[in-house]
């Protein structure tokens, strides 16, 4: 090792050095969003080193927190406009997502748009009948005492209102439907 480089070396270990611990506390409280404070203490090491090269620096824990401050603004603006996800295992990664595709998706928002116009088109006690039933889920008795009325006319509702959906939607081409 040449002297100089020997001088540069000894000037780190006692200049810049010492202060790594402070430097990664001051980045964890000031920037507690960057997400890697190992690579932003190595990289202001590394500009630091490089600099000393070709000028004196006046006060190095300045100039080392200076450089550390842009390099965290720096990665916290590309993670804006860019975030990067990591990933530890990379055949974990769904490359194919396994959910509805677009047109799957729109067929059934059609689909239960299509519904929804069935069910208000039934008449005012038929269409309160079914939502309790079917899309709440109450039962026949809870229903019975809740209107006033028989569990066997909330049953009888509860079917033509079925039928009545069922038909509604065959007419738009709606095909197997189950109630």
């Amino acid at each position: 090792m040449s002297q100089e480089n020997a001088d540069r070396a000894r000037w780190f270990g006692e200049e810049v050095q010492p202060h790594e611990s402070s430097l990664r506390a001051y980045l964890r409280n000031s920037f507690p969003s960057a997400h890697d404070v190992d690579d932003i203490v190595q990289e202001s090491f590394l500009r630091v080193w490089r600099a000393k090269a070709d000028h004196p620096i006046q006060s190095t824990k300045a100039f080392l927190f200076q450089v550390a401050r842009h390099l965290a603004v720096d990665q916290l603006r590309r993670d804006k406009t860019s975030p990067i996800i990591s990933v530890k295992d990379f055949h974990e990664l769904a490359v194919m997502e396994d959910g509805a595709n677009a047109a799957e998706v729109a067929c059934t928002n059609h689909e239960i748009s299509l519904l929804a116009e069935a069910i208000a088109s039934l008449p005012e006690r038929c269409r309160e009948i079914v939502i309790l039933r079917k899309l709440k889920g109450i039962t026949q008795k809870e229903i019975a005492l809740r209107l006033g009325i028989s569990e066997q006319t909330v049953q009888v509702q509860a079917a033509r209102g079925l039928k009545r959906c069922d038909k509604f939607l065959r007419r738009r081409g709606i095909r197997g439907t189950k109630a």
